[in-house]
């Protein structure tokens, strides 16, 4: 046997090499990953991933500090992400949902934990301080990473002054009292300093209508009657909230400045022609979009475009023809409150939500009651499995929120 022994060594040194060049390629590997973490998985597939891994896999794991993010909602692209979300949580994304309740047992926290919603907005009625706030804002970051979800926006309308729905919170003032562009631009990054480390991903807001203070339907809010220096106004704070990775949803195209009263109220005409519209009313959210806005926030009011009939959030040519095609935005397209008496008057808010995705609209804000909420979430769902949403709409529209979500940090 002594004799045989020298033949066997190349053999067993052939083995060796082969074991020791497969650790240091599963090593590199493992080293060589991007760092964008995994997709959300679908159900199971965290287990079945488990069970597939490799034995020297096992054997060498990946070094420390460079292990994926247990959490979901981290995926390694956006387009892979898409691919691998069923259409219930696709049609979740799509959705905003307001809430009643100031504390964890508020019955939002249940709908985050069954959906895997695109956000949720936190209103007046819900705040208290900023410590109080700073709880709700986490429980719904907390939750998303529970259940392997996408991370959810979390939102504000925080306009300044007395429209602030956190009273004690900056910015400071009303559109209409600033002095002048440079003074928004600093109180707009001093609510992103504040807000953010709060858990407020990002503000509906700011307002950059046309009009005039005494104008009935944006009243104070308004900055200016004179279309450039909102434009002004509109790039300045835009860019404060950029600079501040604050998410901004610029509101409300495509202008209700002359509007005959506010959406809050009831149907509200705006007696522009689109001619009067470009030359007047779209002039700052251009100014917006070209400054880097993320979100854009639809208007409920009546537009000549549809004959003063169809409100603009569920207006294809307002949400497509004039947002989308015609400025070329490729952020997000939100609607105003789909619970807002312009589209109660005219009909469901289910049947709302449908025809707002539809129309371009790509993600739905409903502030509640909770029924509308889920019967708005059940028939988009419903529709896009009968192929009345189209796929590809439903694509493009995630597509959207998960880059901007990205963009923000909200998964990497």
């Amino acid at each position: 046997m002594r004799d045989r022994l020298p033949d066997e060594l190349p053999w067993r040194a052939v083995a060796i090499g082969v074991v020791v060049l497969l650790a240091v390629v599963v090593l590199l590997i493992s080293r060589g990953g991007d760092d964008d973490g995994p997709p959300v998985p679908e159900a199971g597939a965290q287990r079945t991933a488990e069970r597939r891994t490799s034995f020297l896999t096992r054997l060498i794991p990946p070094p420390p500090g460079r292990r994926r993010a247990a959490g979901g909602g981290v995926p390694r692209s956006v387009s892979d992400l898409i691919k691998r979300l069923p259409a219930e949580r696709k049609v979740a994304q799509l959705f905003l949902f307001g809430f009643q309740g100031k504390d964890l047992n508020a019955a939002v926290f249940r709908q985050l934990r069954r959906l895997d919603l695109g956000g949720v907005v936190i209103d007046a009625a819900n705040y208290s301080d900023p410590q109080q706030l700073g709880s709700l804002a986490g429980e719904a970051t907390v939750i998303a990473k529970q259940e392997k979800h996408v991370p959810p926006w979390v939102l504000a309308s925080q306009e300044g002054g007395a429209f602030n729905v956190f009273p004690d919170l900056p910015p400071a003032s009303a559109a209409s009292d600033l002095p002048s562009v440079a003074a928004a631009v600093k109180e707009a990054e001093e609510a992103g300093a504040t807000l953010k480390p709060l858990g407020i991903s990002g503000v509906l807001a700011p307002v950059i209508d046309v009009g005039l203070a005494e104008d009935p339907a944006v009243g104070p809010r308004a900055y200016s009657d004179e279309p450039a220096k909102v434009a002004d106004y509109a790039r300045g704070v835009v860019g404060a909230y950029r600079r501040k990775r604050l998410f901004a949803a610029v509101k409300h195209f495509p202008g209700l400045g002359s509007a005959s009263q506010s959406t809050e109220e009831g149907p509200a005409n705006v007696g522009q022609s689109l001619a009067e519209l470009r030359k007047r009313d779209l002039v700052p959210f251009k100014a917006a979009i070209d400054a880097g806005a993320p979100g854009v926030l639809l208007s409920h009011g009546l537009y000549a475009a549809d004959d003063f009939v169809t409100p603009g959030s569920l207006s294809e040519n307002v949400a497509t023809g004039l947002l989308k095609r015609e400025l070329g935005f490729k952020g997000i397209a939100i609607t105003d409150d789909l619970a807002d008496p312009p589209i109660t008057a005219l009909g469901s808010v289910p049947d709302a939500a449908v025809e707002a995705v539809n129309a371009g609209a790509d993600m739905l804000y409903i502030s509640g009651p909770a029924g509308d909420q889920q019967a708005a979430y059940v028939a988009v769902l419903r529709a896009v499995r009968k192929g009345e949403v189209e796929g590809k709409r439903l694509d493009d529209a995630l597509l959207r929120i998960l880059t901007v979500k990205r963009d923000y940090g909200l998964i990497r």
